[in-house]
């Protein structure tokens, strides 16, 4: 498998969320993200209510892959710390927030995963892997699938494709192999069999800069896909857009994109969507603590409004249920066309547009 430096690594300028923040700033749209929420009548935007906790807990990888929004690798360092572990895991046991949402890098290169997933499954909590497939593979990691069959973790396992041209494109050379030997021990043990009560949700973003195609459809053909090319099942396909973030917009503005796909997504705005945002009821954890509306804004160093707690350590629920949420440009990719989350789509159609 080829490993790829990661901006941090290159020192490249876009290592940064400002960096980012200002890059996006100079890009000349129509409109103003904010402008196109109150022409939908959803500005202010609100969060309501606490579902999901996601928890990211380090930027290290065991691939780099080129789209990366976490600028996540093997050279990356920062994992969670155990005051910051623990005060999660309290904040879970103390609230009423049902699911744990536990994401990277890959998240079970950190070495108190097994603790984090146990303990949140004897809280009673829907406990959720965002796997990169790959790391199961591993020698050391080989425990894995049945440790989350054992307890019940839905795993969201990311898969650029279903063909092994595309995939190994975007994330290296022989990831597709492992990643479908890897969804073959995932089946063996039931996940994605009907029945079952495993789950196993596959997500995919586009390798290009144009929104992803309606997702029923696109679960159509990978669902037959999969079965017909590999006897591969899964509960549901996720398609999501691709973030102007990190390696993606180092991306962008290397093929001198960058305008372009913005105004797509700005041309493509859905209120439909914009009503369905994740992070009304999301809270995003850094892996230093640091809370954030949602994963991108983490990754875009953008932090909670002014007034509100902003490390996991001053949690104050009921503040943070009903939080102002912070905007940017960036916005517009979860709000174009079907809509785009860490769940996939938002709405059933592509939507209004402005």
């Amino acid at each position: 498998m080829t490993v790829l430096p990661t901006l941090q690594k290159q020192r490249h300028p876009l290592a940064s969320g400002a960096a980012q923040r200002r890059r996006l700033a100079e890009i000349p749209l129509v409109l103003s993200f904010e402008t196109a929420l109150e022409s939908a009548g959803l500005q202010p935007l609100r969060a309501d209510g606490i579902d999901v906790l996601q928890v990211n807990i380090g930027r290290k990888c065991n691939q780099t892959c080129h789209h990366c929004h976490v600028d996540a690798g093997p050279d990356r360092t920062e994992m969670m710390p155990d005051d910051v572990v623990d005060r999660c895991l309290d904040v879970l046991a103390g609230s009423a927030i049902p699911t744990l949402d536990i994401t990277g890098g890959a998240p079970e290169l950190h070495p108190r995963f097994r603790d984090i997933v146990e303990t949140a499954a004897r809280l009673g909590r829907h406990v959720m892997d965002r796997c990169n497939l790959t790391i199961t593979r591993l020698p050391n990691y080989r425990y894995l699938p049945a440790f989350l069959a054992e307890h019940r973790v839905e795993v969201v396992a990311s898969l650029p494709y279903f063909q092994a041209r595309q995939t190994d494109a975007q994330r290296g050379d022989g990831v597709f192999e492992d990643s479908v030997a890897a969804l073959r021990e995932l089946n063996a043990l039931g996940y994605g069999v009907p029945g079952s009560g495993l789950v196993l949700n596959l997500v995919t973003n586009p390798v290009g800069a144009f929104l992803p195609p309606p997702q029923a459809a696109a679960e159509r053909d990978w669902r037959r896909e999969l079965e017909r090319r590999h006897g591969i099942v899964f509960t549901n396909l996720y398609t999501i857009t691709n973030m102007p973030i990190s390696r993606f917009l180092e991306h962008l503005d290397e093929k001198g994109q960058t305008e372009a796909y913005l105004t797509r997504l700005v041309q493509a705005f859905n209120p439909a969507a914009a009503a369905g945002v994740m992070c009304r009821r999301t809270l995003s954890v850094g892996w230093d603590g640091t809370l954030y509306d949602c994963d991108f804004n983490q990754m875009l160093d953008l932090p909670l409004g002014d007034g509100l707690p902003r490390n996991i350590r001053d949690f104050d629920a009921a503040a943070l249920a009903a939080r102002t949420v912070a905007l940017g440009p960036h916005c517009f990719g979860c709000t174009a066309g079907g809509g785009s989350s860490c769940g996939g789509e938002t709405v059933g159609s592509r939507g209004s547009k402005v």
